[in-house]
């Protein structure tokens, strides 16, 4: 069975800042992800290893409930906290530039399928991404 599964396709669509605080930064990862196989893809769990800028971001695993339709294409999010003071203040630069240019985005994990006999199958992708900040959308939003 584990043969007869095509690995889908996941890509970082955006990481929005959700909220800055001194001690605690949350974040929303969105996730697109194809399915190439004939038949749906239900997914029970995912981990990841994102790196912004060629530092590590964010990484770990979490429980999901989800299916991708056959043939199709879907999305998935994942909100993060991190102390960016303490664990990377580098990062912190990294996030600031983020909302004002492209960052290089390198993605890779596994996503936990739930078909009986089947291991997590792996993804990687690369790309650039820009930040989106929710509170200066929300101020251009509102002149």
């Amino acid at each position: 069975m584990q043969r007869a599964i095509s690995a889908p396709g996941v890509s970082l669509r955006n990481v929005e800042v959700a909220d800055i605080g001194f001690s605690k930064q949350t974040f929303v990862l969105s996730f697109d992800v194809t399915n190439p196989n004939p038949f749906p893809l239900p997914i029970n769990h995912v981990s990841y290893g994102v790196k912004l800028d060629k530092k590590r971001f964010a990484n770990g695993q979490t429980d999901a409930a989800f299916t991708i339709a056959a043939q199709s294409d879907g999305e998935f999010a994942i909100s993060v906290e991190l102390d960016l003071l303490r664990t990377a203040p580098q990062l912190l630069y990294t996030v600031r530039d983020g909302t004002m240019r492209d960052l290089p985005y390198e993605l890779s994990g596994k996503l936990g399928i739930d078909i009986p006999f089947v291991d997590p199958v792996s993804f990687k992708s690369s790309g650039e991404i820009r930040l989106l900040d929710r509170e200066i959308q929300g101020r251009n939003r509102n002149p």
